[in-house]
């Protein structure tokens, strides 16, 4: 069972919002992705993000203070530090955790893990909901050539998870510790061994996922894969689950990428969610960075209200719901299933009183 509804969405917790955007109101976002810095210590293979280029920019962390403290006061409900570097590469990580959360906002981590060492676990763990490993193989001479990384990361990442679950167990921490597995066909026939590494870590879950190619991407050696023939690997995987520890093998997601479908005409989600970039834009959606389109400003140039509020933001959420800009999306984009439910509810099927 996927308790943490990886698989789907959570959208239907929040009804008070989606009662108000069903009524044509301005919302806030209920989640926000924020990126700290551009830089990256790997060179992922299938790195949806590598057209950003890298750069070694951080974001300020007095002008971030004021932004989180806004954006707390506004509505926004959780962040997740992630984005096109490697979060806990920012200077001031720990400091900018500490104060979305003091802000009274949840937080989540997406990270390599080769940094998560007790100095920064001790000064986290107890300010975050879940932190979310990706370790994209079972061996670390696999794992190097995925990651594009040293062979010892592999070793230390796995190390750094069970350090940070005992401590997490030890404290009667609340943080869920995962981990994450694209599924690619360099490391398919180590998914089995990659589940009993994270179970024997201490890790909660490892999650199994398909890739997702972003239009802009430089990397297009994965475009045409299929996951028709890794169905069978649902079976095998689940053999792994205990009361302590899960498997979510993402065939929902799966079988969406090889139909190659999204599911919905136009994006709804847009009033849901945003991202900031590593330099402070305030962008609709990942997928389209550097795209002008969904483009609403910068947060050194202008508070989030004053953003969030624009003309630019309207225009570009108001175009995103009548025009078919959707042919740029990536299938099983992180508002997928959103969408597909905000569609149910904005077109609703015949009989709905039959419940």
């Amino acid at each position: 069972m996927d308790q943490y509804r990886i698989d789907s969405h959570k959208l239907m917790y929040h009804v008070p919002r989606v009662h108000e955007w069903l009524q044509g109101k301005n919302i806030y976002p209920i989640y926000m992705e924020i990126s700290p810095t551009g830089a990256c210590n790997h060179r992922c293979v299938f790195c949806a993000k590598d057209f950003m280029g890298y750069e070694k920019k951080s974001l300020d962390i007095a002008m971030m203070k004021e932004r989180l403290k806004e954006m707390a006061a506004l509505g926004v409900r959780s962040i997740m530090f992630a984005g096109e570097g490697e979060p806990l590469l920012h200077e001031h990580f720990a400091e900018m955790v500490k104060y979305t959360k003091a802000c009274g906002m949840d937080v989540a981590i997406t990270t390599n893990g080769v940094l998560l060492g007790d100095a920064l676990s001790s000064k986290i763990l107890d300010q975050v909901e879940w932190i979310k490993v990706s370790i994209n193989a079972g061996t670390k001479e696999t794992y190097a050539k995925i990651h594009r990384a040293p062979k010892k990361d592999f070793d230390q990442v796995i190390e750094n998870i069970a350090k940070a679950a005992r401590r997490n167990e030890n404290h009667h921490g609340r943080c869920v510790i995962g981990m994450q597995m694209l599924l690619l066909p360099e490391n398919r026939h180590e998914a089995a061994t990659l589940a009993k590494i994270a179970r024997e870590a201490g890790a909660k879950y490892l999650v199994i996922k398909p890739y997702s190619q972003h239009h802009a991407s430089e990397t297009k050696i994965y475009e045409e894969i299929s996951y028709e023939d890794s169905m069978e690997l649902a079976d095998l995987l689940e053999t792994f689950n205990s009361d302590r520890f899960r498997v979510v093998f993402r065939a929902n997601a799966m079988r969406h990428w090889d139909k190659g479908e999204l599911g919905f005409p136009h994006c709804l989600a847009l009033p849901f969610w945003s991202y900031v970039d590593s330099s402070g834009n305030l962008w609709g959606c990942s997928a389209y960075l550097k795209d002008d389109r969904l483009l609403y400003g910068n947060l050194y140039d202008q508070n989030f209200k004053e953003i969030w509020e624009g003309e630019k933001r309207k225009k570009a959420v108001s175009d995103v719901e009548t025009k078919p800009i959707v042919d740029q999306c990536r299938v099983n984009c992180r508002m997928g299933e959103i969408n597909r439910y905000l569609w149910a509810l904005k077109v609703p099927p015949p009989h709905v009183n039959f419940i």
